[in-house]
C-alpha cells in the first residue's frame, strides 16, 4: 500500500470502491505527485461517476462535502483541506488525453473522467445542433391539428398542453414531452404521428417514401409498453387521420446496435424521418450521446419521459437536467405568439420576462401537466404531488389520515392508500396483504399446480396479465426489508418451498439475450406444458415459450426494486419502505414507486421518520448540461 492509499484508509473501504483506489494507484505509478490531495481528487471523481455523477462538482465539495459524497460529517471530516484548490495543479489532466478534465470557470469547476466529459460535450455539441436547425414548414396542418384536438372538447379553459407538444414538435427538430403518470405522453405522440403523417401524404410525390417511424425504449419491458399503449392510442384517432401502426418499438440497444465494445465503434446513422424515445429519463449519458449522433439532422427526436423520476443506473440524469424549469415554461414572447396563433392556446403565464433570459431548450420543451389516472382529490395522487415536491407538511398530513390496510370497513371498496405499519419483517399482517392482492392470480392458478395440468397460449396470457394486478416493490436489494428477503418470504406464504422452478414462479430477464428475443426487464412465468416446464412470455400480443435451463440470467420477482419497476405499471402496489435511513431513499425514489400504482397503493412502513426523510432528501447529480439549459436564444 503507497503512502497515498494508507492516507485514505480512515474512509477507504467504508465509502470508496477497490476500482475508485485502483484507478488513483494507477495514476500515481504512471505519474507520481507529491501532493496528497491530487489522490483524493482521483479516487473522487470516479467515485462520483460509480455513484450516478458525470463529475466532480468541486465546489460543492468545498461547500457541502457531505451531502455532495453522501457521507457523513464524520466521514467528510478525513478529507484535506483546500481540497477543491487542489484541482488546478492535478499532472493527470495536462494534455489532450489526460485521464482526468477539469472544465468550467472558478467557482463552478468540475472535474470529469475524460470518457464522461467527452460524452456530455457530444450531447451539448448535438443538442445545439438541433436546436439551431431553421424551423420547419407549418403551413396548411392547422385544421389537421384542430381535428385531433377539437376546440370544443377543451374543458373549463385549461390550456391543452398535448396540442401545444404536438404544435412544437411539428416545427423542430428536437421535442422534450414530460409529464407525470396518466398525463398523456403516448396519446400525444400518436396524434403527432397523425399529424406528421397528414403532413407527409400532402407532401408526398410518386417516389417519396411513406414516413419512416423508429419507436424506442430503454428497456424491452418499456418498449412493450409503449407499443400497446400506441396500439391503443390509434385506434381513438378520428377516421380521416387513422394511422397504421409503426413497426414495432426497440429497445436502445438494438436500435443503436450497443454492445459493450460500441464506444470504439461509429455510430450508424438510422434511416428515419421521426425518432420517439419513451422512458427518456432511464437513459443514460453515453446513450444519450449515442442516440443524438445516430438520428439524423432532418429528422424530427422527440423525447418522452417522467422528469421527477429516478435517474438512469448508469451516470448522467440527462432527461432531469433537460428539463429543469418545465414546470414555470420559459417560453419566449414569439414562442407564446406562434402557439396562440397555430393552436389558440394561451400561454402568457408562462412566459418569461425577457428574450435574452429564456433557455433554448425551453422553447423545446413542454411539460404535460393533468393526468387522467389520478383524479386531482385521489389518494395516490395527493401522495405522489406531496412527495414530488418535498412537501413534508403535506406528507404528514397524509400520514395521519392515512386509514390502516384491512381495517377499512367496507372490504369491497378500500381506499386507493393505506398503510401498513410494522416493526419487523416478515409479518403477518404483510403476508396476508400479499395473499390477498394474487387472489385473483392465485385462483386462475390453482388448477395448473395439479399433476398432469397443462397450459394452453390462452391460460398463460390470463396469468401473466393477472399477475399485474399486483406487485410488491422494494427500495433495497438487500436486508430484511428488501427485495431477497422479500422474494423469501413471499413464496413461502403462497405455498412454494425451496424447489427452483415450478408451475406460477415469475421471473425477471436480467440481462439482455438476443439469441432468445429477451430484453432485461422482460417478465415470465414457468407455467406445465405438454413437454414439462416452460416460462411463457408475451411478446407482441402472443405467448413465446422457453425452455428454463436456456435461462441463465433471471430472478424470481414477487418483489422488485423501484428502479426495476420504471416503465411499467399495476393495478395495486404495495410500497416496502426500510426501517432505516439509506442514502438511496429520495423523494424521487418514492415517487417513481408510489406511481406505478394505477388503483391501490399500500405503504408498508416501520418508522414514519424515514419516509419523510426520503421526502426531504432529493436526487442532486453533478454535470455540465446546465450550462446549456442556459443559454439564450440568439
Amino acid at each position: 500500500m503507497n503512502r497515498s492509499t494508507a492516507q485514505l484508509k480512515p474512509l477507504g473501504l467504508e465509502a470508496c470502491t477497490a476500482l475508485d483506489l485502483a484507478f488513483a494507484d494507477f495514476l500515481q505509478a504512471q505519474d507520481p505527485s507529491s501532493d496528497p490531495r491530487h489522490y483524493w481528487l482521483a479516487v473522487l471523481t470516479s467515485y462520483q461517476m460509480g455513484r450516478g455523477h458525470t463529475c466532480l462538482d468541486l465546489q460543492a465539495l468545498q461547500d457541502q462535502a457531505a451531502a455532495l459524497l453522501g457521507w457523513t460529517a464524520a466521514q467528510a471530516q478525513v478529507l484535506p483541506a483546500d481540497l477543491s484548490a487542489a484541482a488546478a495543479s492535478l499532472p493527470w489532466r495536462v494534455g489532450d488525453g489526460a485521464p482526468l478534465v477539469l472544465a468550467g470557470k472558478t467557482p463552478l469547476q468540475r472535474l470529469y473522467l475524460r470518457r464522461a466529459y467527452q460524452a456530455e460535450q457530444d450531447v451539448m455539441r448535438a443538442l445545439r445542433a438541433r436546436l439551431t436547425q431553421p424551423l420547419l414548414e407549418t403551413r396548411g396542418w392547422v385544421a389537421h391539428l384542430n381535428a385531433l384536438f377539437p376546440p370544443d372538447a377543451q374543458q373549463n379553459g385549461q390550456i391543452d398542453w398535448q396540442k401545444v407538444a404536438c404544435a412544437l414538435a411539428a416545427r423542430s427538430s428536437l421535442t422534450l414531452i414530460t409529464g407525470g403518470p396518466g398525463t398523456g405522453k403516448t396519446t400525444t405522440v400518436v396524434r403527432l404521428l397523425a399529424l406528421l403523417t397528414a403532413q407527409a401524404r400532402l407532401q408526398q410525390s410518386p417516389m417519396k417514401t411513406p414516413l419512416r417511424i423508429r419507436l424506442a425504449a430503454p428497456t424491452g419491458k418499456a418498449a412493450s409498453r409503449l407499443g400497446a399503449s400506441i396500439q391503443s392510442a390509434i385506434a381513438h384517432l378520428p377516421s380521416a387521420l387513422h394511422i397504421d401502426p409503426p413497426a414495432a418499438p426497440e429497445t436502445l440497444h438494438r436500435l443503436l446496435h450497443f454492445t459493450p465494445d460500441a464506444p470504439l465503434r461509429e455510430v450508424p446513422e438510422l434511416a428515419c424521418d421521426v425518432v420517439v424515445v419513451d422512458e427518456a429519463s432511464m437513459i443514460d449519458l453515453e446513450m444519450m450521446a449515442r442516440l443524438l449522433a445516430a438520428v439524423p439532422l432532418s429528422a424530427r427526436l422527440i423525447l418522452l419521459g417522467d422528469k421527477d423520476q429516478l435517474a438512469s443506473v448508469e451516470a448522467g440524469a440527462v432527461m432531469a437536467q433537460l428539463c429543469e424549469g418545465a414546470d414555470q415554461g420559459g417560453y419566449t414572447a414569439s414562442t407564446v405568439d406562434w402557439i396562440q396563433v397555430h393552436t389558440g392556446q394561451d400561454l402568457r403565464q408562462f412566459a418569461t420576462a425577457s428574450d435574452c433570459a429564456s433557455s433554448w431548450l425551453a422553447q423545446h420543451t413542454v411539460m404535460l401537466r393533468h393526468s387522467r389516472r389520478f383524479a386531482a382529490n385521489s389518494g395516490i395522487g395527493q401522495w405522489a404531488q406531496g412527495v414530488n415536491a418535498g412537501d413534508t407538511r403535506t406528507v404528514k398530513t397524509l400520514l395521519t389520515h392515512c386509514p390502516i390496510a384491512q381495517t377499512a370497513q367496507d372490504p369491497l371498496f378500500p381506499p386507493d392508500v393505506d398503510l401498513l405499519s410494522v416493526q419487523r419483517m416478515p409479518h403477518p399482517a404483510v403476508a396476508m396483504t400479499v395473499q390477498q392482492g394474487w387472489t385473483r392470480w392465485l385462483t386462475l392458478l390453482q388448477a395448473l399446480r395439479k399433476p398432469q395440468a397443462v397450459c394452453s397460449d390462452a391460460q398463460a396470457l390470463l396469468l401473466i396479465e393477472s399477475f399485474a394486478d399486483f406487485q410488491v416493490l422494494c427500495a433495497l436489494r438487500s436486508g430484511p426489508w428488501g427485495v431477497d428477503n422479500m422474494n423469501f418470504c413471499i413464496s413461502r406464504w403462497l405455498g412454494w418451498g425451496a424447489e427452483l422452478w415450478f408451475s406460477g414462479r415469475p421471473v425477471m430477464v436480467t440481462r439482455n439475450d438476443p439469441n432468445l428475443k429477451l430484453m432485461n426487464g422482460d417478465v415470465g412465468m414457468c407455467l406445465p406444458t405438454a413437454n414439462g416446464l416452460r416460462v411463457a412470455f408475451v411478446q407482441a400480443g402472443h405467448i413465446r415459450w422457453v425452455l428454463p435451463t436456456r435461462l441463465d440470467a433471471v430472478e424470481t420477482v414477487w418483489a422488485m426494486t423501484v428502479h426495476k419497476s420504471q416503465g411499467s405499471e399495476f393495478s395495486h402496489v404495495m410500497l416496502v419502505v426500510p426501517d432505516m435511513p439509506s442514502p438511496v431513499l429520495t423523494r424521487e425514489l418514492m415517487y417513481t414507486g408510489m406511481t406505478r400504482a394505477k388503483k391501490r397503493l399500500t405503504l408498508v412502513l416501520a418508522s414514519q421518520s424515514v419516509l419523510l426523510q426520503a421526502t426531504a432528501a432529493r436526487v442532486m447529480r453533478s454535470g455540465g448540461l446546465f450550462e446549456l439549459t442556459g443559454e439564450s436564444v440568439e
